[in-house]
């Protein structure tokens, strides 16, 4: 059968149906048209032939950027089950000519549109505030409160032979062409300036073949190609239209970005559950629950096929009672949830994210175009053996070893590019600094950062150079600088060092806010570390770093001294962790430095003007070096929980001391003297102060791992030696204890120890 003599064959789809993936299929076999027209940017119609490559594996997506900025880029998804893609494969496989007939993304791009130029009859975003949902008007005008159970039974649920395939896309034109002449646009303006662009399009495939061409477009586009227009109408719609010159190629896709809460406006809730449909010959049900028991199987769950065989006994019995032609997605998962999960959420939801969503990823062929750095990337991910993978994947580097270094500098140079392939995540095993752990996870929008990130070189080396060359020059305050010399180090970018630390010196030579300062030196640290385990000399980097923990040996007391509001005073409490942590990362030959900044400390740790939370805190760095008798830490802590003190300025003393992560419990446990003198203080706070320092004190003591919490308040209970705040004297043993150890009851517990021991050996 050819296309009506009426006009040429309109075939109005869902995009990526499986329903009408089939039914395409087989209009454009019963139909056998001279040439097939699909929606899409006419800018493709150059890479059409890559789609019979045997490279090629959808989901994929045509890409279109503007040229002299990548970052304006729209996409247009295509997967295995998508009726445009099949319509592509079939005029390929009969040797007709096949072509792109939206609207170009030379204009889309040009007014700001990326990204919409594909969204379909059901998607489309814009400022419009009232939207038209086709799908969802006929489902409520059918009875179904659901458009996606509705498009399921009316069009999935059809077989893929159907004799009236024609029929079916006639009845959905009508279908919509009602809907036109209810909502007009829909609220989708855009889309008469398409709609013109497709029209014409069509008058030149009707000056060529006459009338024996095949259309392939949204179904809501359907009633606006048949309207009887004249060429200067739609001439007018296009006139004046901006233009960018543009570039195209095919880029790789994933089911996870065809799902609608992926943000893809014509997207769809269960991209994997529709290929399954599209790929299943027969027993799709069947099929898929045997899928779900697989999965369920690898995750150490016990299910076996008599579930499976139940599980599509009760999606069918559901089926039946809701009046549905087969069971749905909504049937098989309630299935599932009941025999296979034992009526659990936890392993549903984990088969909704790997088979109703999934994570496939298509390839694209080594033919498609691609700017140069894509071709390095690419050239550089096969050597390391980096495969990029739609899901998350945990890589461990070892950086002691060549390839794992490569791999190493290769995802931190993409870092700095802006590519974020991988992010690193804490270690599970090793803390060392030759040790590195990255999550990575390729999403389809980074071929769009690679496109981007070309302006900066060739190569991914000689691009992460310029760009960080370029932002050092660029850099305005302190700590840009500093971090961008730890990325260059990890990054192994030697080349651009020099001008990083040229930069650098001259920032920190300017600066003269110890907070920056402080908040640099850090980073300045850790490059150091960085570059010694990876060999990089970083000579001019140290010199740097000591001339500025000099300038903040100066600067800091009297920056520390001055009226300071709580706020500013835990800012910079943590410029004070930063900065010792720092100094601690510093070479031996370092020692003087180390002096000077104990000497720091003990300033701060000594002056009454300084806030007590940085006294406090200064005071326990110092301790925890050796820099500080016990006899010292009990005069300062009493000094500053006497009388005389303002309880708030106490509190903070005691937060700066033993608060946070640092180990403060631990101290108070094994040191009583100390705790005593916590507890003295706190029992001699007014009532009215003391409701003033609760929150400081509960901040500090609320950190506690549970067991200090339970000993120190032990402790408190009978008190260290017996009495709040004293020293057990000499000879004397607290309360519940005896002076001296009991040896006939200690003998006693031998017996059972040994028992326990010996069953233990067993």
């Amino acid at each position: 059968m050819s296309p009506s003599p009426e006009g040429p064959l309109l075939l109005g789809v869902r995009h990526h149906g499986p329903g009408s993936a089939r039914a395409v299929r087989a209009a454009l076999e019963t139909a056998r048209p001279a040439a097939v027209l699909i929606e899409g940017p006419p800018e493709g119609d150059a890479l059409l032939a890559l789609a019979a490559d045997p490279g090629m594996r959808p989901p994929v997506a045509l890409l279109a950027h503007a040229a002299d900025d990548p970052g304006r880029a729209a996409f247009w998804p295509l997967a295995e089950f998508s009726p445009e893609w099949v319509a592509i494969r079939w005029a390929q496989q009969a040797g007709v000519p096949v072509r792109f007939m939206d609207l170009p993304a030379a204009h889309s791009l040009a007014v700001g549109e990326a990204g919409k130029a594909a969204q379909g009859e059901d998607g489309d975003e814009g400022a419009d505030p009232v939207r038209v949902d086709p799908l969802a008007v006929l489902a409520e005008t059918a009875g179904y409160d659901d458009p996606e159970r509705w498009w399921e039974d009316v069009v999935e649920h059809r077989g893929a032979k159907e004799a009236d395939a024609l029929g079916a896309f006639e009845a959905l034109g009508e279908a919509m062409g009602a809907l036109r002449e209810a909502y007009g646009d829909g609220g989708h303006a855009r889309d008469l300036v398409r709609e013109a662009y497709m029209r014409q399009r069509m008058r030149a495939a009707r000056r060529e073949f006459g009338d024996r061409y095949a259309v392939v477009c949204g179904a809501w586009h359907v009633p606006a190609l048949r309207a009887k227009t004249t060429v200067a109408a739609d001439k007018a719609l296009l006139t004046g239209l901006p233009k960018v010159k543009v570039e195209t190629t095919w880029v790789p896709w994933t089911h996870r970005r065809l799902a609608r809460a992926g943000g893809y406006g014509a997207g769809i809730t269960s991209p994997g559950w529709y290929a399954h449909l599209f790929a299943a010959r027969d027993r799709p049900v069947e099929r898929w629950l045997t899928k779900v028991a697989g999965l369920l199987r690898e995750e150490d769950r016990q299910v076996s096929s008599a579930h499976v065989i139940e599980a599509v006994r009760l999606a069918e019995t559901l089926a039946a009672m809701r009046g549905r032609p087969l069971p749905g997605l909504t049937e098989t998962l309630e299935a599932v949830r009941a025999v296979m999960c034992d009526g659990s959420d936890v392993p549903l939801a984990l088969i909704e994210d790997r088979l109703v969503v999934g994570d496939v990823l298509g390839e694209v062929p080594d033919g498609a175009p691609v700017v140069p750095l894509q071709r390095d990337l690419t050239r550089q991910q096969r050597s390391l053996r980096l495969k990029a993978e739609a899901h998350d994947r945990e890589l461990e580097l070892d950086l002691r070893k060549d390839t794992d270094a490569a791999k190493s500098l290769l995802l931190h140079r993409l870092r700095l590019l802006g590519i974020e392939w991988g992010r690193p995540t804490a270690s599970r095993g090793s803390t060392g600094t030759f040790r590195e752990t990255w999550r990575l996870r390729w999403e389809p929008e980074l071929s769009v950062r690679v496109a981007e990130a070309g302006i900066w070189g060739t190569t991914v080396l000689a691009a992460a150079t310029a760009k960080a060359e370029t932002e050092a020059a660029a850099a305005e305050e302190l700590g840009e600088v500093t971090a961008l010399a730890e990325q260059c180090l990890l990054a192994g970018l030697s080349e651009a060092l020099p001008a990083v630390l040229r930069a650098l010196a001259d920032r920190a030579a300017l600066d003269t806010d110890v907070a920056r300062l402080a908040k640099a030196l850090p980073a300045l640290a850790r490059s150091l570390r960085y570059g010694d385990v990876r060999g990089t000399d970083a000579a001019a980097l140290a010199t740097v770093a000591t001339g500025l923990a000099e300038r903040i040996c100066v600067a800091l007391p009297s920056a520390c001294a001055t009226g300071l509001d709580a706020d500013a005073a835990a800012e910079l409490r943590g410029h004070v962790d930063g900065v010792h942590g720092a100094i601690g990362l510093f070479a031996d030959a370092e020692e003087g430095l180390r002096e000077r900044w104990s000497a720091v400390l003990r300033t701060l740790a000594g002056r009454d003007t300084v806030p007590g939370l940085i006294r406090g805190r200064a005071a326990r760095l110092l301790l925890d070096d050796g820099r500080l008798p016990a006899e010292e830490t009990a005069r300062l802590m009493g000094l500053a929980l006497s009388p005389a003190a303002e309880p708030a300025d106490a509190a903070g003393w005691i937060e700066g001391f033993a608060g946070g992560s640092s180990g403060g419990g631990t101290l108070l446990v094994h040191d009583e003297r100390l705790l005593g003198l916590i507890d003295s203080w706190l029992v001699g706070v007014p009532e009215r102060a003391f409701t003033d320092v609760l929150p400081l004190l509960r901040r500090t003591f609320g950190a506690y791992e549970p067991g200090v919490k339970r000993t120190l308040g032990e402790l408190v209970r009978r008190g260290p030696g017996g009495r709040p705040g004293s020293v057990a004297p000499s000879g004397e043993a607290p309360e519940g204890f005896a002076p001296e150890l009991d040896p006939e009851r200690a003998d006693a517990v031998v017996p059972l120890v040994r028992l326990l021991l010996a069953g233990a050996v067993a």
